[in-house]
């Protein structure tokens, strides 16, 4: 996704993104087609006309999903200029924390000397830094390979993806994120279900076992500027292993000229020796990253998933699917 598009676009954009959900395709690609509702959507401010975020403010205040799009269209143009849905939309943003993702990080993680201190850039709650506390399932195309105990993140898997043979080893989690939400704090939590796509059971039950994964042994989560609060960090995490910079679905939500310097950023820590880099963002958010892989035809639903600024997968945003390039 790309939260910047115009808004037509965006929503076009993002109903061929969200195929599995059928009530997000309707309502994207319902908004899509009515000026009317644009017309709303584009009185918010540029990052805030994002379709995960508006939608799910609509359901938060009780708009039906699974439900037709006429619900989400009647209560968007009744919401005025100070209602509740705009409030909501202003006030919050999407944090999803899809843990499913770290079916696809763990083969990027098995290549680095333990133990691994791992700092998540855009970090949210931070479900995403136990990727020792959970086992995975990659089917791929010779047979299962299962790692870890029940519950198991399944990933399909095509090409030489190097699946490991044992869970990573990490000393020390932590993360940068400009509002970390508290995974103790029920409202936080109950907001990142509401971002869960609504046919989408599966990911809902394994978001709430992920809470509780998290809130038993809580992250180091600084609230700031991810390229100001960065090198700081990343020396603090030198002190407990080999360390890992990384993040997914976040450097979207930088303007293009910010993403240039985060880029330009965490190359020089790698340079440097500070750090290892795994990202795993849309092909358009890192082109630096993009283009050292296969081309990727545009418009193709997909994540880049790089090593130290070296494309060596596509990925399904959620986790879903991995084909290794590298």
């Amino acid at each position: 996704m790309e939260p910047y598009a115009e808004v037509q676009e965006s929503y076009r954009r993002f109903a061929t993104e969200a195929t599995d959900s059928p009530t997000f395709t309707a309502w994207a690609l319902g908004v899509a087609g009515d000026p009317e509702v644009q017309a709303w959507i584009r009185t918010l401010p540029d990052l805030k006309q994002q379709p995960n975020l508006v939608f799910a403010a609509a359901r938060h205040h009780g708009v039906p999903a699974p439900g037709p799009y006429d619900g989400l269209r009647a209560a968007l143009l009744a919401d005025g200029a100070e209602g509740p849905i705009r409030a909501t939309i202003l006030a919050r943003a999407t944090q999803t924390n899809e843990v499913g993702r770290l079916a696809t990080l763990v083969p990027a993680f098995a290549g680095f000397a333990g133990p691994l201190a791992l700092l998540e850039v855009g970090a949210s709650a931070g479900l995403c830094l136990y990727p020792d506390r959970w086992g995975y399932a990659w089917a791929t195309e010779t047979g299962e390979v299962l790692l870890g105990d029940e519950p198991r993140l399944p990933c399909r898997v095509r090409g030489p993806a190097p699946l490991p043979a044992q869970l990573p080893e990490v000393a020390w989690r932590g993360g940068i994120d400009l509002h970390p939400l508290d995974v103790t704090d029920p409202d936080a939590t109950g907001w990142l279900e509401t971002l869960v796509w609504p046919e989408q059971d599966e990911r809902r039950t394994r978001l709430r076992q992920a809470v509780e994964v998290a809130r038993a042994d809580p992250p180091t989560i600084v609230t700031g500027d991810l390229v100001a609060e960065l090198p700081g960090l990343v020396e603090r995490a030198s002190a407990y292993g080999t360390v890992v910079v990384f993040h997914s679905a976040v450097i979207a939500y930088l303007p293009p000229p910010r993403r240039r310097e985060f880029d330009a950023l965490v190359r020089g820590l790698v340079a440097d020796g500070a750090c290892h880099w795994v990202s795993n963002e849309a092909p358009q958010v890192l082109p630096s990253v993009t283009r050292t892989g296969p081309p990727i035809p545009e418009g193709h639903p997909t994540f880049v998933l790089g090593i130290d600024g070296q494309m060596v997968a596509q990925t399904h945003g959620h986790g879903r699917a991995l084909r290794w390039v590298g």
